[in-house]
């Protein structure tokens, strides 16, 4: 029995290749029991002329189908539906038609919602995107990378690819990071004092979980990253906020009673200070004499294009009292999740305990990527066109910010990809965010950031990470104009 031509369609909501399309328009069809086994599919040349596509581009859809047993080829008879092809469901789908289930009362622990950050999916569509941390497709080496993801597909690497580590991580990525990445931080580790994590965010809830209980207090900076207050709620402790000055954290201001405090000493976030060596050590100093742990969170110390990299907080503790936190997300892409911590072997050994009880470990093959991206010299040369990038976009953003007459809050010393501004008094920034997405301007209000249940509104960040210099400028000049109107 033949199907006939006229059953298919290509869906025009679909993405990927002709060919992927083609081949996913079968083999839905299949899975939905609409093409039965033995059932002869449409000539490649039929279909071609039905669908409007090249003959080649179904032959090759085909043929992909066969190597994966949906269809068999028999010879000048064509293409058929294999016997061995996925069979549909015996039993119809169905959605629960109505709900009796209580979930005010069955919940029994309620989360803060998201980042409390209103990022649009499609950020990349508005014309002034200054929204941070997004990866800019202009800048990135996607060549390279597919060629170390297809690497690590290959046989040699099959086990680092598909093995159960259960608690531990690719040796070939851990050993790089002991090796290469941390020595340039002026970190040296053993392989059991590192921990791959999914991104910075679970290193920081890896380490609140391990160092942090309801009878421990924990110091944070205010304004600071707004999931680190979602990560400490969670794990029930008490926190302080602590204001932060032009150089970061105050170690002075820090109450007695601190077990653990967060920091991010070489960019402050959102305000990009950076905190001085002789602050670091006064830091350092106080810990030991009052007893408590520091997590110092080194994100964007390779956006150092201004100067070079102060040393890290952990680079100069001599007492094993600083737990470090590093990302590969960061200066590769958002949606990599790959990070590490770096701590005493008794505290990475807890940490290791817990993530494997959650998620054992990030993928085999995510890691084994990373580390040949790494190893083979393509991070490093990402980072320097990525530094000279955002070079060019800063000197440009500064000449916009004081051409417009903007008001400077934070400015990274060292570098960094975004800058920190404070508007008049009296304006609410969410407002005015929301009122310049409708001259397509992307900009992030700064209350998010703040600790107080009234933060202040006046505060907004200014990102140049994912926008071209060519936008700087006509976008900071609508910015301008939006606040003299508001």
């Amino acid at each position: 029995m033949s199907i006939a031509v006229d059953t298919f369609f290509l869906d025009p909501s679909a993405v990927g290749t002709l060919q992927a399309r083609v081949q996913q328009m079968v083999a839905q069809g299949i899975l939905a029991g609409r093409f039965r086994a033995g059932e002869r599919l449409p000539s490649s040349r039929k279909m071609a002329a039905h669908l409007g596509v090249s003959r080649i581009t179904v032959t090759l859809a085909y043929t992909e189908l066969v190597a994966d047993d949906y269809l068999t080829s028999r010879g000048r008879s064509g293409f058929f539906v294999s016997e061995n092809a996925p069979e549909p469901p015996a039993f119809p789908a169905k959605r629960a038609q109505s709900g009796t289930v209580d979930w005010s009362r069955a919940i029994g622990q309620r989360f803060a919602p998201g980042l409390y950050m209103d990022k649009p999916a499609d950020w990349a569509s508005y014309k002034y995107p200054f929204i941070y941390g997004q990866a800019d497709k202009t800048l990135f080496d996607t060549a390279n990378w597919r060629l170390c993801a297809l690497r690590a597909l290959g046989m040699r690497d099959f086990s680092a690819m598909t093995a159960d580590y259960y608690d531990g991580d690719d040796p070939q990525l851990i050993e790089f990071i002991a090796r290469q990445t941390l020595p340039r931080r002026g970190i040296l580790a053993d392989e059991d004092e590192i921990l791959v994590t999914m991104g910075a965010q679970n290193a920081l809830w890896l380490s609140a979980q391990v160092l942090l209980n309801s009878r421990r207090m924990a110091a944070i900076e205010d304004p600071c990253y707004p999931a680190l207050r979602n990560i400490l709620d969670q794990s029930r402790c008490q926190y302080t906020p602590v204001p932060v000055d032009g150089d970061g954290l105050p170690p002075d201001a820090l109450p007695v009673d601190t077990d653990v405090v967060f920091a991010t000493p070489s960019h402050q976030c959102p305000t990009t200070s950076t905190m001085s060596v002789d602050r670091r050590k006064a830091l350092l100093r106080k810990a030991e004499d009052n007893d408590f742990l520091i997590v110092e969170d080194d994100y964007e110390f390779e956006m150092s294009f201004l100067k070079p990299p102060s040393p890290s907080l952990k680079s100069l503790d001599q007492n094993g009292r600083v737990i470090y936190v590093g990302s590969f997300s960061k200066s590769l892409f958002p949606g990599l999740r790959l990070g590490y911590l770096v701590g005493p072997a008794p505290f990475i050994r807890e940490a290791r305990a817990l993530r494997a009880t959650i998620l054992r470990h990030p993928p085999g093959h995510i890691q084994r990527t990373v580390s040949y991206y790494l190893s083979l010299g393509h991070y490093d040369a990402l980072i320097r066109r990525m530094s000279k990038a955002y070079h060019a976009r800063r000197q440009v953003m500064d000449a916009a910010l004081k051409e417009y007459g903007l008001n400077v809050a934070g400015h990274g010393t060292y570098g960094g990809s975004a800058v920190w501004l404070r508007a008049p008094d009296g304006t609410d920034t969410a407002q005015l965010s929301a009122r310049l997405r409708e001259d397509r301007v992307l900009m992030e209000p700064g209350a998010p950031f703040f600790a107080s249940e009234t933060p202040p509104t006046e505060y907004f960040r200014l990102a140049y990470s994912s926008i071209p210099s060519a936008k700087i400028a006509p976008g900071v000049r609508l910015i301008a104009r939006a606040l003299a109107e508001h």
